[in-house]
């Protein structure tokens, strides 16, 4: 076991703490739109202006300054619509400073492995633990010139984090570039601009238990009507008594509809959020509310009734379903994706494939799903893959934080545990060990079929490379008898009927295989074939001999 590295143990994820579901405001009115437009603007241009506060406070940032913004936001909205646009500012300054964090971490792996790579002679061949020196002194010469460069980031980056300075877009970076390529993008200057101010508008308000209905700001009634308390500067738009402006859409969740109608109907608190999909030209309402936070199943629990072991690839899931034992069960499964064209083609294919595998988890009765514990922050690096762009643009393609993220909360609503499990070798042993002894005329087994076994057996707790051949496991399984070995020694024993530990009389011998005890006459009494001479007669010390007999000759 030299240079395998220690292997973290296998763990039950937590379930969901929130749920969140949407449904699209239907038949508004120009006037309702008019209404929402001009909200949204208006609490849009505060939120800008409370998230440069934040940024500017930095690291002294406390209650007190917190305080006096929302006293600042209130006498220009209401207390609660403060309360939420300050809260959102905080949230997403601390989002850009867990960026920042993960951005000097990038930077002091590529640096790493450039020096390391820049101190090794020119054409020194790598291994597989460690990446060799560069192959040509122009690239060794290019490759100094990129440390100094990512020297100079890391030393700016580093001194804003010990400031507290954080770089933040309201609205998104990546839109914003859009600005400077619009041919690109298929824009023009005014979809941008409507893109652009919709993605800044802010109409959102926290739940509050004991409040009618879960939220005072955004109520949406049994009945789905939806009201909004409008700012004080807009309150001359409402139609509606305390300054609120009803809506004509009503919306009616059809998931999660009773679990959301019982919770507003005991004024237990539910957040939402009204935005304009400006692609669509559609506003939708997003609901969300938190869970109690409920205790994860053991996990021998989980794995009592097996297991089925998941390989994540970039476009498919290979499964493989186990019983408790570890034993394979029939023929792999494999659930296609496609992560090419738009984030929602890309979300939607997910989704698909979890379905899929959900649905077939459920129907052979396991009640739990192993999965790799996966995190290639460390393994899209340019420095560390060198020209092996394709293969980064590979991994840096599948979705990993939301791919657990979404089967977490999809397999909570069936029942289902999700078990994490340790990554490393589980391909490579896979193939290694699981691979042949499973292919068959009739089933093809990839390397990726027998990663998902390898998953499986370490999410039940069983070694990979286990003691007991897997063709005999596998056999066990079934029911049949183990093969001999692919030569003629005895190394392996003699061949017995493998039987379950709860079996009766499996201590006893193996019954005949035809109707006569073995070494005993035919039924006949005649004997149906001559005795084949010895292949190997040694003479032994004393009088004793050691005779290996061949296989029987049927000429």
């Amino acid at each position: 076991m030299g240079g395998v590295r220690k292997l973290a143990g296998s763990f039950v994820v937590p379930g969901p703490c929130g749920v969140t579901v949407r449904d699209r405001l239907k038949h508004l009115t120009p006037r309702d739109e008019e209404v929402l437009r001009a909200v949204g603007a208006h609490q849009g241009a505060r939120a800008s202006r409370d998230l440069k506060a934040r940024c500017a406070d930095g690291l002294e940032h406390g209650a007190d300054t917190w305080a006096a913004r929302k006293r600042e936001l209130t006498a220009q909205s209401s207390s609660r619509i403060a309360g939420a646009i300050t809260k959102a500012s905080h949230d997403q300054w601390a989002l850009a400073r867990r960026c920042q964090a993960a951005h000097i971490q990038s930077l002091e792996t590529g640096i790493r492995m450039l020096r390391h790579r820049l101190s090794l002679p020119v054409g020194e061949p790598g291994t597989k633990r460690a990446a060799g020196g560069y192959r040509s002194r122009g690239e060794w010469f290019r490759k100094s010139r990129r440390l100094t460069m990512l020297d100079a980031r890391h030393a700016a980056v580093v001194a804003e984090w010990q400031a507290g300075r954080v770089r933040v877009v309201r609205g998104g970076r990546c839109l914003l570039n859009t600005r400077h390529h619009l041919a690109e993008a298929g824009l023009t200057e005014d979809r941008w601009r409507e893109r652009w101010e919709a993605e800044r508008w802010f109409i959102a308000a926290d739940g509050e238990s004991g409040k009618r209905f879960g939220n005072e700001t955004i109520r949406v009634t049994p009945d789905g009507e939806v009201s909004i308390r409008l700012p004080a500067p807009l309150a001359h738009l409402a139609n509606a008594q305390h300054g609120r402006y009803t809506l004509t859409a009503t919306v009616a969740f059809a998931h999660w509809g009773v679990e959301w109608a019982d919770r507003i109907t005991a004024n237990r608190a539910v957040a939402y959020r009204i935005h304009l999909d400006t692609g669509r030209g559609r506003w939708y309402l997003t609901a969300s509310w938190q869970r109690p936070a409920v205790r994860t199943v053991p996990l021998e629990a989980a794995c009592a009734r097996g297991v089925i072991g998941v390989d994540t690839n970039a476009d498919h899931f290979a499964a493989y379903r186990l019983d408790r034992h570890g034993n394979p069960i029939r023929d792999p499964r494999r659930f296609g994706f496609d992560l090419s064209g738009t984030a929602g083609h890309r979300d939607a294919q997910i989704r698909h494939a979890l379905t899929q595998l959900i649905h077939w988890a459920v129907r052979v009765g396991v009640a739990a799903i192993g999965i790799e514990d996966l995190d290639f922050t460390t393994e899209k690096t340019r420095e560390k893959q060198g020209r092996r762009k394709r293969f980064r643009q590979l991994i840096s393609g599948i979705p990993t934080g939301k791919l657990k993220a979404r089967l977490v909360s999809m397999a909570s609503e069936q029942g289902l545990s999700i078990v994490a499990v340790d990554p490393a070798y589980t391909s490579r042993w896979g193939a290694q060990h699981w691979q042949k002894p499973l292919t068959t005329p009739r089933r093809t087994m990839s390397r990726h079929d027998a990663a998902g076994i390898a998953i499986g057996r370490r999410a039940l707790g069983h070694p990979v490379r286990d003691g007991v051949s897997p063709a005999r496991t596998e056999l066990r399984a079934w029911g049949r008898t183990a093969p001999p070995p692919h030569d003629r020694s005895d190394r392996a024993g003699h061949r017995t009927a493998q039987a379950g530990s709860g079996a009766r009389g499996r201590e006893g011998t193996r019954p005949p295989a035809t109707d006569r005890p073995p070494g005993g006459p035919s039924p006949s009494g005649t004997r149906t074939r001559e005795p084949s001479a010895p292949n190997t007669v040694r003479d032994a010390p004393g009088t004793q001999q050691w005779v290996q007999d061949s296989l029987t000759h049927t000429g």
